[in-house]
Order: C-alpha cells, then sequence, then structure tokens
C-alpha cells in the first residue's frame, strides 16, 4: 500500500496534504509514504522532518501510488503521471467544473471529493469544510484588524478612550462563529446574522447580539442537513433593510455565506458600502465564489471611497502550518476507513455512506449524482 504527497502545483496553494504525525500513523497502518522534494516547505515542514517521521523523499512519488492525498484537485497536465484506479483524496471543487471531472474520469482516477463529506457524527473528524473554514473565520478578523486604522479593544487611557471596534459578522456557519469569538476576543462589540433561526442561540452564546427580521420564514429557513436555505425575495428585501441600517454603524464587517453549489448571494450593495464610515473595512470570505459585497475584487483590497474591501483569496493557505495540520488529519482519518487493519491493505466498502458521499469518479466514469452528465 503505497500512499503519495506530491508538491500542489497551484503556485497560490501553500498548504500540504500531509504532515510528521500524519506520516508517522500511516506508517502504523502498513503503508510507504514518499512525499515529494519540498511538497511542505511553505508550511514550514522541512523535507528532513518526513524523513525522520518514516517518509521517502522523491520527485515523481504519484507514479505508482495507490493513494494519493493532496489539497486541491489533479491539474490537467498532472494527469499523465497517475496510475488508472489511484484514490485521490483532495478538495476537488466540482460545481461549475464539469470538464475537470471529465478529464479525472477520463484518466481513470478513482477521485474522493473531501468537501462533500456527509455531515453526519462519524464524519466530524473528516469534515474539511469546518476545519478549514474555522482558521478562515479566525484569520478573517485578523486581516480586518490590519486592514483597520484603530484599535480593536476599548482602551481608557490618561490622554482619553479609545471607543471599541464595532465588528458585524454575516453568515453563522463555521466561519462564522470563529469570527465572532476572536473579535470578542481582542476586545469589539460584536453583533451576527444568519437565515438558519438555529444560530441565533450559538451566536448569543458567544457574547453577540443577533439580528435578523424574524418571521415564518426565518423560522424555516434551514436544511435536513444544516445548510442555509436561498430565502425568497421579499425575506431577502425585509433583512437587507434592517442590515443596511445596521451596517451604516459598523466599523468592521466579515460576509461568510455561501451556498453549496450556487453562486455566493450578495448581502452587501454598494449603497450600503458607500453608508459606512471613512476608515472602515469589510472582509469578504466569499470571494471565490463571486462575493457577498459588490465591489470586492479577489486577490485584492479595494477601496470604495474610504472603505476597503478586503478580498484575499485562500484565506485557510493564509495559515498554511495550521490548516495543513488539521486538512491533513481530515485525511488521515477518512483514509484510515478504508484500510483493513489485519491485513494492512485497502478494503475500500464501496457502500459505505462515507465513501458514497464522496466519491466523485471511478472506472472511467462520474458516478457522484450530483455531477453525472445529463442525458
Amino acid at each position: 500500500m503505497k500512499i503519495a504527497i506530491p508538491t500542489e502545483t497551484d503556485p497560490a496553494e501553500p498548504r500540504v496534504a500531509g504532515t510528521p504525525e500524519t506520516i508517522k500513523k500511516f506508517k502504523a497502518l502498513g503503508a510507504d509514504i514518499a512525499v515529494q522534494r519540498g511538497a511542505g516547505a511553505r508550511s514550514g515542514i522541512l523535507d528532513s522532518e518526513y524523513e525522520a517521521a518514516g517518509a521517502t523523499i522523491g520527485e515523481n512519488v504519484v507514479k505508482d501510488a495507490d493513494v494519493v492525498l493532496k489539497v486541491r484537485r489533479p491539474a490537467p497536465n498532472e494527469l499523465s503521471d497517475y496510475k488508472k484506479g489511484v484514490l485521490v483524496a483532495a478538495i476537488m471543487d466540482p460545481y461549475g467544473n464539469e470538464a475537470a471531472l471529465k478529464q479525472i474520469a477520463d484518466a481513470g482516477l478513482v477521485a474522493f471529493a473531501m468537501e462533500l463529506m456527509p455531515r453526519i457524527t462519524r464524519a466530524q473528524s473528516m469534515d474539511v469544510l469546518s476545519s478549514q473554514a474555522n482558521l478562515a473565520g479566525y484569520r478573517a478578523v485578523i486581516d480586518a484588524a490590519e486592514q483597520y486604522g484603530r484599535a480593536l479593544p476599548m482602551m481608557m487611557t490618561a490622554a482619553g478612550t479609545v471607543p471599541a471596534a464595532k465588528v458585524f459578522i454575516m453568515g453563522v456557519g463555521v466561519a462564522g462563529l470563529q469570527a465572532i469569538a476572536t473579535a470578542r476576543r481582542l476586545g469589539a462589540v460584536v453583533t451576527a446574522t444568519d437565515v438558519r433561526p438555529a444560530t441565533k442561540e450559538q451566536v448569543e452564546s458567544l457574547g453577540a447580539k443577533f439580528l435578523a427580521v424574524e418571521d415564518e420564514e426565518f423560522k424555516n429557513a434551514q436544511t435536513a442537513g444544516g445548510y442555509a436555505k436561498e430565502m425568497s425575495k421579499e425575506y431577502q428585501a425585509k433583512q437587507a433593510a434592517l442590515t443596511a441600517e445596521h451596517i451604516k454603524k459598523q466599523d468592521i464587517v466579515i460576509t461568510t455565506a455561501l451556498i453549496p453549489g450556487r453562486p455566493a448571494p450578495k448581502l452587501i450593495n454598494k449603497d450600503m458600502v458607500a453608508s459606512m464610515k471613512p476608515g472602515s473595512v469589510i472582509v469578504d470570505l466569499a470571494v471565490e465564489r463571486g462575493g457577498n459585497v459588490e465591489g470586492a475584487k479577489p486577490g485584492e483590497v479595494a477601496m470604495a471611497g474610504g472603505v476597503k474591501i478586503v478580498g484575499y483569496l485562500n484565506v485557510p493557505g493564509r495559515l498554511a502550518a495550521s490548516s495543513s495540520a488539521l486538512y491533513a488529519k481530515n485525511l488521515l482519518t477518512f483514509i484510515d476507513t478504508l484500510i483493513d487493519k489485519k491485513e494492512k491493505k485497502l478494503a475500500v466498502n464501496w457502500d459505505d455512506e462515507l465513501v458514497k458521499g464522496v466519491t466523485l469518479t471511478r472506472d472511467g466514469k462520474i458516478i457522484h449524482r450530483n455531477f453525472m452528465p445529463k442525458a
């Protein structure tokens, strides 16, 4: 059983799919591990650390691997290096990328999309969306604080009082909750909003104030899987009016709203941005999916009047060492379920709901029901 961890080919991706800690555990499961030279460099992991954990260091490590662990899906120019039938676990970003999925299927790879992991109790330790969003929410507040030209906590000094910054979090998933907790720890006055009623209690438990139009539609605005539903135009208008009035008074706004498989909902229009005080900061964590904020520019800090709109890409990658450690553990926990512990070899149960949930391609075909080509 050979497991390979290649270097990410995307220059904007500093994370790596394995750490010395996970390599030791894979070795204990009977695997031989090969890590591409320099794979962990941008996450602060030296090749010598991988070797000390039991890995071999090489160049084209994927060519004879049974399992390949990656952060992002293989690029088209990588596919010829993979043998048919190899299991590849990565963040595959399948929505809207049908051509890339077809190329992966045609190359004979078994592609596991880690971000499609079912949200059930057994899979919590494999949930890459949560592990990475947690860090993104934290980093969003740090990035906002960096761009904001004032202190976040209230400071009472002999020279006068510095008021606490007002921070508003829009979207209270994993990223939003961590943003609330981080902003509170830094001393800000925090409010938050979400269309899912269950989040109100979570927001208040972190010491923040909840803001929403709490009508009948709001009470039913959550899927069975815990995701946000897209709201009616009428509700969106009412919520937008409430939000617009609130945003005027805020110093920092962080938006995190995403709907799986859909463009990010627009939460803040240019008029709302213009209503904010000069020096205010907006961080758009959904910029890679089209953005929640009108005027956000992917990869840039855009200026709209006196307001900064932060649109950094791959925010978890801005904490590469921490995000790699968590992501590698997610992968380890999932791959562990595919290994026969007595025989110390791969034994994939294709009927396991976890495997069914994440398998995109197999036997030269796209097999996931959400992405199968329409007849």
